[in-house]
């Protein structure tokens, strides 16, 4: 089977990697096609993946109408090239219009509910995979699994965090450090966001270092006194520093939920909020949601300051979580190795992926 896999942000590589891997060890060609944004490539060539770069993404409204017409023909040219029996993504419309020009199903994740961009691929979707959480999305091409993407690499089958990345950090084995994440706002789903002031910024990295010390994983450059705390590792080491870490904290709902996902408390901040992190504040109490507002954002920084001024944090939703979700990677590999069967007894027999734990 060839099957073809179009990234469109950074944690959509993690997403795949591990099915890609089982894929390739089962005897299937996989390719992946990206755009040239952040750390994708370099995560594709970590992994060792074969992929195709269409170039650099567009920022401007014009550009993101003129991209969609380049990277759409990019795309049907690859299927022309490579052949896929299977197209996947994450919300692609460039590999659900690809699909359905070359004839083949294009299967899909979807967990940031975005309609501008489902408006754009579900009607060339054969299958959109969705969690089982409370969500605004129904469609007959639904269909439901317990988990969430970060449980597709880090659930404990597919993922062993290395306490090595300590030194790498210069940190002692038992010295509490905190990670903070700030995105670009450019997605097309970011209209209207600023995020965190460059104050607040500065506000928190200030009293975080009281009582841990303090990296920076950012999208956008940061001011000249705050370059200091930038994460030294490389890109394909961040679930290593993730997974010891004492919180996450930031304005990226992937890492935070990643965080949780790996047994660490996250704070995330955003207006509109995700369907799944707040699923893990109030099922598994290990998120804590706020908005952009300047009044959440002094909320948020001082939820951090008692976070990590405790002694210890009550992960027991941690454990909780784990036991009723499931391994999403076992799941897919299943899914698209079954296709199509797999879709109508996803349909008639819903509690077949509990098979996956």
């Amino acid at each position: 089977m060839n099957i073809l896999i179009d990234i469109g942000h950074p944690a959509h590589v993690h997403l795949f990697r591990c099915f890609a891997h089982e894929m390739l060890t089962r005897g299937h060609k996989v390719l992946f096609t990206c755009r040239d944004k952040e750390f994708e490539i370099a995560l594709l060539k970590a992994e060792g993946f074969e992929y195709i770069s269409f170039g650099k993404k567009y920022s401007s409204k014009l550009g993101k109408i003129l991209g969609l017409l380049k990277f759409d023909c990019l795309e049907w040219k690859t299927c022309l090239q490579f052949k896929p029996d299977i197209l996947l993504s994450h919300g692609s419309m460039y590999a659900a219009h690809a699909a359905w020009l070359y004839g083949r199903p294009h299967i899909s994740f979807e967990d940031t509910y975005n309609f501008e961009q489902i408006r754009l691929y579900e009607p060339f979707t054969a299958a959109i995979l969705t969690a089982d959480y409370e969500h605004p999305f129904i469609s007959k091409k639904e269909i439901h699994y317990a988990g969430y993407h970060e449980l597709a690499y880090l659930h404990p089958k597919r993922f062993t965090p290395d306490k090595s990345v300590l030194t790498e950090l210069g940190l002692m084995e038992d010295e509490k450090y905190v990670l903070l994440r700030f995105v670009s706002w450019k997605a097309t789903h970011d209209s209207g966001h600023k995020g965190m002031s460059i104050e607040n910024k500065r506000r928190a990295v200030r009293l975080f270092s009281q009582y841990a010390k303090v990296f920076i994983s950012s999208e956008k450059d940061l001011p000249e006194d705050l370059q200091c705390y930038r994460l030294p590792t490389p890109p394909e080491r961040i679930h290593h520093v993730m997974a010891f870490s004492s919180l996450i904290f930031g304005e990226s709902a992937t890492m935070v939920s990643e965080g949780v996902v790996l047994g660490v408390p996250g704070i995330y901040m955003d207006n509109t909020g995700r369907y799944y992190t707040r699923e893990q504040e109030v099922r598994y109490g290990m998120c804590f949601n706020f908005s952009e507002s300047l009044e959440d954002q002094d909320r948020a920084i001082n939820k951090g300051v008692e976070i990590l001024s405790s002694s210890t944090f009550d992960n027991s939703g941690h454990e909780q979580m784990l036991k009723e979700k499931i391994d999403v990677t076992g799941f897919l590999v299943d899914f698209i190795e079954n296709w199509p069967i797999s879709k109508q007894r996803a349909k008639d027999n819903p509690d077949y992926q509990y098979r996956f734990k």
